[in-house]
């Protein structure tokens, strides 16, 4: 027989209603009776129907990740991560694609806020400083947290890792290896992670006396058509760079794979880096020096700030990155 709350409450020994408030991760319940609760829970494995819990209370327990990525790996680590943190409260979460591009952007989002009642939701770039949007989401009176905003982040929680720094110490590693003609494949410019990254690559530049060259610099959309076609367009300049920097790992797998359609060998007679550290990164040939963003612990992160109290103050949670090198990155080489 399906165990029900009215044995949860038998169990531990309190009311209906604490256990309601417990399952619900409400306040005002002691810490000793919130453990009895659990552990009965734990006790009896009751799993709490989540139309049940609707009907009791003013949640739906579920929430929404509006996401638009070009890269499957993102958006994979990014829906686990998520659904890791959901998976603790009994929470739903639907992950819902959209096209930035799409005339109707604005009535699909208020359409899914109308047909499900989700109690959130989790803005990924570019849609996370799109004015429409938050505007919308203001107007309904919809909680959500952005993941790496650009703009007016103290408008909601958010997420995010320093990408201005993390792109700076990938483009020092480069330096450091003795390259000075460094190109760097920008990213899709409708996100604000792009222009950071960027600026991190400049500075690097600066500060190690080197002048921004812009025939060094590319414009990719974060997908590896775009990473191959700029290679090309580097690797055909007068004086091709020593090193690329894409934006993105799987800019980078388009750089390694129009490096090797060439005959150019990595990273002997180029140096290839990358930005996210996705299951790509470890599975190209040779495996790619990038920086580790943490999409799954940025995830989950975004769920646990939708899922705090609603009256707390908006908070921007800063997660580590880290640079992982690998093969594809080397002393530069006479030519």
């Amino acid at each position: 027989m399906r165990v029900t709350i009215k044995d949860v409450s038998r169990e531990a020994g309190v009311s209906i209603k604490t256990v309601s408030r417990v399952l619900n991760n409400e306040r005002y319940v002691g810490a000793a009776t919130r453990e009895r609760v659990q552990a009965a829970v734990a006790l009896l494995n009751f799993r709490p129907s989540v139309a049940a819990r609707a009907l009791a209370g003013k949640r739906s327990f579920q929430i929404a990740l509006i996401c638009d990525n070009p890269s499957p790996y993102f958006v994979y680590e990014m829906q686990s991560g998520i659904r890791d943190r959901c998976a603790k409260e009994g929470v739903r979460m639907i992950a819902q694609p959209y096209d930035r591009d799409s005339a109707t952007l604005i009535e699909d989002i208020e359409n899914l806020v109308d047909a499900t009642s989700v109690d959130g939701l989790i803005l990924t770039p570019p849609v996370t400083d799109y004015d429409a949007v938050l505007d919308l989401l203001a107007r309904r009176g919809v909680r959500f947290v952005r993941v790496s905003p650009g703009g007016d982040v103290a408008l909601s929680a958010s997420t995010f890792i320093d990408n201005e720094a993390a792109a700076r110490l990938m483009t020092e590693h480069l330096l450091a290896l003795g390259h000075r003609r460094i190109a760097l494949v920008r990213g899709h410019p409708d996100y604000v992670t792009s222009a950071q990254r960027f600026d991190g690559y400049a500075a690097a530049l600066a500060a190690a006396g080197i002048a921004l060259d812009d025939d060094l610099v590319r414009e990719g959309r974060y997908d590896f058509a775009s990473g191959s076609a700029a290679a090309d367009a580097l690797l055909d300049l007068p004086i091709p760079p020593s090193a690329i920097f894409a934006s993105s790992d799987d800019m980078a797998a388009g750089v390694l794979a129009t490096a090797h359609r060439r005959g150019i060998k990595v990273p002997e007679q180029l140096s290839v880096a990358g930005f996210d550290d996705s299951a790509l990164a470890s599975v190209v040939w040779p495996p790619l020096t990038t920086i580790r963003q943490p999409t799954r612990a940025m995830g989950y992160a975004a769920a646990d700030l939708l899922l705090a109290a609603a009256d707390m103050p908006p908070e921007r949670r800063e997660l580590p990155y880290e640079l992982v090198v690998r093969g594809s990155t080397g002393l530069i080489s006479p030519r």
